[in-house]
């Protein structure tokens, strides 16, 4: 079921707020942007993900609702969906503050709801007890961390979402794979052959199997943080969310920033190490964040303390322009994933 109401559709006349600068939109508060999901481009999405569900036998189908991110409540079997889908505004907002738009296009908002229709299923069927589901994902009940350190190369976990994410708890781990399970596109059997979490995925087929045509042991509906409810503003959401996937490490790379620039006399006319890296910030930034998996935000955050280093130690550059920037970009991509593996990287659990 999808939570309707007042709809920026097509002959309706946009909200007052769309046209509104960056700064004037953030004082406004969540609960009055008066969004719905109906009418906008989540709504072929959602229908494709029930499709999909319908099509394996589930057809209990799930509560839909916007809120400030995605997650699925426990015990509810529906998906609650991040503001800034349901406008093309709020999408250019989100961009600008966090420097990416999760779920932004329909390749990866698919994914994203197939994970959360992996909460919201064994939500709905009660499958957290299951001696098997427990014996191969693991315990549901250990608390979630506040920071994990994944390992990209484990072959225990299926590859779905970003930040290897089925590592960071045993119903991510569920999640992830009923996802990888689900898509039509997927040909698991062939592309986890030989990895042990080509059990998971089989255990999943078998369990949806069973389910298949029953009747869900939970129907709540239930809303968890609905839009209309949330009182806090923009500004105060994005000031806490950007805090949240911030840097929280030391400056490990200070040495290292050495080999790649100086403040060495003979150097002193070539072009200065701040200025460059800030032009060619945008392209690193986004190359880095596919090759590691991380938020650009992160990444974003990275750059500018080693702009500040830069700019504090008079550094410049010692070798032309393009291969600067290469070993950059290579000094950027050890950095971030030693962040990754310092036990402090942060995730949307």
């Amino acid at each position: 079921m999808v939570e309707t109401g007042a709809a920026d559709r097509e002959g309706v006349k946009p909200p007052e707020w769309a046209t509104l600068p960056d700064e004037a939109l953030l004082a406004l508060r969540m609960c009055d942007l008066g969004l719905s999901i109906e009418g906008t481009e989540l709504e072929p999405r959602i229908a494709q993900l029930n499709a999909e569900l319908a099509g394996r036998g589930l057809n209990g189908r799930l509560r839909y609702w916007l809120s400030d991110e995605w997650f699925t409540p426990d015990g509810v079997p529906g998906i609650a969906i991040p503001f800034y889908l349901a406008h093309p505004r709020l999408q250019k907002l989100e961009l600008a503050q966090m420097l990416e738009v999760e779920g932004g296009d329909p390749v990866s908002c698919l994914r994203i709801l197939r994970h959360e229709a992996g909460h919201a299923i064994d939500n709905a069927y009660g499958l957290r007890r299951r001696p098997t589901r427990r014996r191969l994902f693991g315990n549901p009940e250990t608390p979630y961390p506040e920071y994990y350190t994944p390992k990209p190369y484990s072959k225990s976990f299926v590859h779905h979402l970003d930040h290897w994410y089925a590592q960071s708890h045993p119903d991510e781990d569920f999640a992830e794979t009923f996802a990888v399970w689900l898509d039509p596109q997927s040909v698991w059997a062939t592309q986890y052959a030989g990895w042990p979490a080509l059990r998971k995925l089989e255990y999943m087929d078998r369990l949806v199997r069973e389910l298949a045509r029953t009747r869900p042991r939970v129907r709540s509906t239930r809303t968890v943080d609905p839009l209309p409810r949330l009182k806090k503003t923009l500004d105060e959401h994005y000031k806490k969310k950007r805090e949240h996937y911030g840097l929280d490490h030391p400056d490990f790379y200070e040495r290292d920033l050495r080999y790649l620039f100086s403040d060495a006399p003979q150097h002193a006319r070539r072009p200065l190490a701040a200025q460059f890296i800030r032009r060619i910030r945008r392209e690193v930034r986004s190359t880095v964040a596919s090759f590691t998996d991380s938020y650009q935000y992160t990444i974003d955050q990275l750059i500018e303390k080693i702009i500040e280093r830069c700019r504090a130690q008079n550094l410049r550059l010692t070798e032309s322009e393009q291969e600067s920037k290469i070993d950059f970009m290579v000094f950027l991509t050890v950095q971030t994933m030693n962040y990754l593996h310092s036990g402090r990287h942060r995730v949307a659990l």
